[in-house]
């Protein structure tokens, strides 16, 4: 699997096509459901942060932060405004989640979507005694920088060209040492679904849905895997049972992948 993420391709132009017209009809599913979403089983209050994809802001991580809300999970933006690589960003993120561990005294949660999952496996990394798990959703963290439709725009955004290097791409792909849950879709439209595989150890997983990049955050079983994984005790962590999917809801499979 290294050398088929190594040498996977951006995904075609008409699944790059198909993006807009289906994340709001992920939405308008996520809404359908959210009687039977919200009646899920509670959380245990733990701060949760959320962090956004390349050129989103908090706004776009409103529908997973206020349905963790109800849930009774304490979640917080990721404070750092839209998602332009920058300079001290990582830095700045490291500083706010050691503050929300030190004010909650507890662990916290750190749930990424698509460079905002890079952020939260990175944050992990560097504060792994503050943090409980890692949740990505579409997160390119695995294989080559341009196997993505997002390479262009995020070398503008940044400033900065895109380049592979051997050992930074291994220091990504490399998991935290906390659960570590990567769930990605191979219709996604941006990123490379093998870019998003987590290598196979006790503490990983890759969870498959059918979902949309642009939509991933609002759909509604990326939704119901969310808050399955945040429900996990750290300590008698299991990966994700996709028997336990309530399919009548949602009508999708979902499936783990090692």
């Amino acid at each position: 699997m290294p050398e088929a993420r190594l040498h996977a391709r951006p995904p075609s132009p008409w699944l790059l096509m198909m993006e807009a017209g289906r994340a709001p009809w992920e939405y308008a599913a996520t809404l359908a459901a959210m009687p039977w979403l919200n009646r899920l089983p509670r959380g245990d209050g733990h701060p949760v942060v959320v962090y956004p994809g390349l050129g989103a802001s908090e706004l776009s991580t409103r529908p997973l932060r206020a349905f963790l809300d109800r849930l009774g999970y304490a979640t917080h933006d990721w404070g750092m405004g839209r998602n332009r690589p920058r300079q001290g960003l990582l830095d700045a993120c490291r500083e706010r989640v050691a503050d929300i561990a030190q004010r909650s005294g507890r662990q916290v949660s750190l749930v990424g979507w698509s460079l905002g999952g890079v952020y939260a496996r990175e944050l992990a990394k560097q504060l792994t005694p503050q943090v409980r798990c890692v949740v990505t959703l579409g997160t390119p963290f695995a294989g080559h920088v341009r196997a993505t439709n997002a390479a262009r725009a995020y070398e503008l955004m940044s400033g900065q060209p895109l380049q592979h290097d051997p050992a930074r791409a291994q220091r990504l792909r490399t998991p935290p040492p906390v659960p570590t849950t990567s769930i990605y879709s191979r219709s996604d439209g941006v990123v490379a679904w093998q870019c998003s595989l987590n290598d196979d150890t006790p503490l990983t997983e890759n969870i498959e849905i059918h979902a949309s990049h642009l939509g991933i955050g609002v759909n509604p079983l990326a939704l119901y895997a969310v808050a399955d994984r945040l429900r996990q005790d750290p300590r008698r962590w299991q990966r994700f049972d996709p028997r336990a999917v309530p399919r009548v809801l949602f009508r999708m499979d979902a499936k783990v992948a090692a």
